[in-house]
């Protein structure tokens, strides 16, 4: 066993909703009488090819959520895979704008209430705690965009602490939601957006100086473009880099070295994620692997300390954390890689 598997964690960059495991997502599609057609097949249930297919593979999951309980069992689900994976904080984004764009008598305000007691209920004799971010979701334009960022504020209360902007990149450039995440930001909220996945490195560039994005989600695109490392490295902006996820979007293409060790090399700041775990065939404790096999064990390491650093934790609780991480991590700081 590698000192990886049982290292402390902090995870940043994970979707609820893609954390659903496949014999949940068939039983609630039976529950609702959701036609999966060839995805009723064990095996084949999150297969896709493209980013398009895996975004309508989310969607189809989600379609699948239609009760607050629905939400409370996938939540109650995280918490325990997480503690498989040595999860001690998490900020996992949430997407009510997808909830509700399947389900508009879904109420947004219960859904979360639900999420919120599973999360502590199952998390509180763990140890592992778990703040909330809502997703915006370009796919549905700047006015509801915005909407979901008030809504978001007024949830506050119940753990959300930023907002992210998901969905079709490609499509839906970030300056759009230039006043969504402002929005944001008046209200309190930290502000995370997807940019370097499925559009260029000129997307990031726009997360970061016209959104004020204070985190990328994967970001590897970056590389396309020297100047916009220069900038993510100057302006020590986090990224949430999850390499299989990457490798099955196509944003780091096959037969080539994933991007992250360049973005490490030129001052970034990386840290690791699974993305959508369930769908993606993957667990955090796989990715940290794959990155050591590319890295190194004390690179690796390192990347998992950053993502304290990075997390929207208040300082005591990352002071909290840092010990808690150093005491439970076995290797060295002078091991080479």
């Amino acid at each position: 066993m590698s000192v990886l598997d049982t290292l402390p964690k902090v995870q940043l960059h994970c979707h609820l909703e893609g954390t659903v495991r496949p014999q949940t997502f068939r039983e609630l599609a039976a529950k609702y009488g959701v036609e999966l057609g060839e995805r009723a097949v064990p095996g084949r249930t999150y297969a896709f090819a493209t980013f398009r297919e895996f975004l309508l593979l989310f969607a189809k999951v989600t379609e699948t959520l239609r009760a607050p309980e629905d939400f409370a069992r996938i939540a109650h689900d995280y918490v325990r895979d997480a503690a498989e994976q040595h999860v001690m904080y998490a900020e996992v984004f949430i997407s009510p704008s997808v909830w509700t764009f399947f389900h508009r008598e879904l109420d947004v305000r219960a859904t979360v209430e639900a999420i919120r007691s599973a999360l502590d209920e199952a998390g509180r004799p763990l140890g592992i705690e778990v703040a909330l971010i809502a997703d915006l979701t370009r796919n549905f334009g700047v006015e509801r965009a915005e909407q979901s960022a008030r809504e978001a504020i007024g949830l506050r209360e119940l753990g959300v602490v930023g907002v992210g902007l998901g969905g079709d990149e490609a499509n839906y450039p970030p300056e759009l939601y230039e006043r969504a995440f402002a929005i944001a930001r008046e209200g309190g909220l930290h502000t995370v957006a997807h940019a370097g996945e499925a559009a260029g490195a000129e997307s990031v560039r726009v997360a970061v100086e016209t959104l004020g994005a204070e985190r990328i989600g994967h970001g590897v695109r970056a590389i396309e473009d020297p100047a916009v490392v220069e900038l993510l490295a100057q302006k020590r902006i986090p990224l949430e880099i999850c390499p299989t996820s990457n490798r099955l979007t196509g944003a780091a293409p096959e037969h080539t070295d994933h991007p992250l060790a360049a973005l490490d090399a030129a001052g970034c700041v990386v840290t690791i994620d699974a993305d959508d775990p369930a769908l993606f065939g993957t667990t955090l404790r796989d990715e940290f692997r794959l990155v050591a096999q590319q890295v190194g064990e004390v690179t690796a390491i390192r990347f998992a300390r950053n993502a304290i650093d990075a997390s929207f934790a208040p300082t005591e609780r990352k002071a909290e954390l840092h010990r808690t991480f150093a005491s439970r991590n076995s290797v060295p700081a002078g091991r080479s890689q």
